[in-house]
């Protein structure tokens, strides 16, 4: 399969109401199968069809991308199905549908080619399903896909907003926000703060997407580019 650089992923759960994300907590015998759901809907979203949002995965194909066991996978499956995120097939050449999705609106780009390897999706690959950082890393890191502005290729969002859309809370942010810097998947750019004349905000810029676009380049004019196919990967 070829790879794009990046994939419409349906965010309107994520950016409305503020209990998407939320409702993904880390409680006993409930956290790495909501690690699992996360990683698993990166997965699908990855290889769902740009135009309606169905993807021809087998488990098979699941385990070997992402290296979670079928019985992780098929409880973030539960989860993802339960949360009405992803719909399931009983037959057809496309089991899964992401749910909600229309190539046209409620979308964001979602990175794709970089987070893959020959050996399938590294970016997530140290996970270990065991850590809280993991699951609240993971949940920052679709938010800020969602909040992306793409006239400047940043997530501005405070402290307070995460907080609300994610139930993380502030001291626990840091670490999940050290997770994905370590990993390489977010760089956090210091702007200047929309509250105080003087002070300095942070902001997100998510790796992979329009990596050209950053502070240091000044280039501030949204850029809307298609996404272009430059890696593959056999199942």
């Amino acid at each position: 399969m070829r790879f794009l650089d990046w994939v419409k992923l349906p965010t309107r759960w994520i950016r409305e109401g503020e209990v998407g994300l939320r409702r993904l907590r880390w409680t006993a015998g409930q956290g790495a199968d909501n690690v699992a759901a996360l990683i698993a809907l990166i997965v699908i979203a990855h290889h769902a069809d740009p135009q309606f949002g169905t993807a021809r995965l087998t488990y098979d194909h699941l385990n070997k991308l992402t290296h979670l066991s079928r019985a992780k996978i098929s409880g973030g499956l539960k989860v993802l199905t339960t949360m009405g995120l992803i719909k399931s097939r009983a037959t057809g050449h496309s089991p899964f549908e992401l749910a909600d999705f229309d190539p046209r609106q409620g979308w964001a780009k979602l990175p794709c080619r970089r987070l893959y390897t020959s050996d399938g999706l590294v970016a997530f690959s140290a996970m270990t399903l065991r850590k809280p950082a993991e699951l609240r890393a993971l949940k920052l890191y679709l938010l800020f896909v969602a909040m992306r502005d793409n006239k400047d290729n940043l997530a501005h969002i405070t402290y307070e907003r995460i907080e609300a859309y994610t139930g993380v809370p502030g001291l626990a942010i840091k670490r999940a926000l050290n997770v994905l810097a370590v990993d390489g998947l977010v760089h956090i750019e210091h702007v200047p703060s929309a509250e105080s004349q003087y002070g300095i905000a942070n902001a997100y810029r998510i790796a992979g997407i329009d990596d050209r676009r950053h502070l240091g380049t000044t280039l501030r004019t949204a850029v809307s580019s298609p996404p272009t196919a430059e890696f593959e990967i056999p199942f």
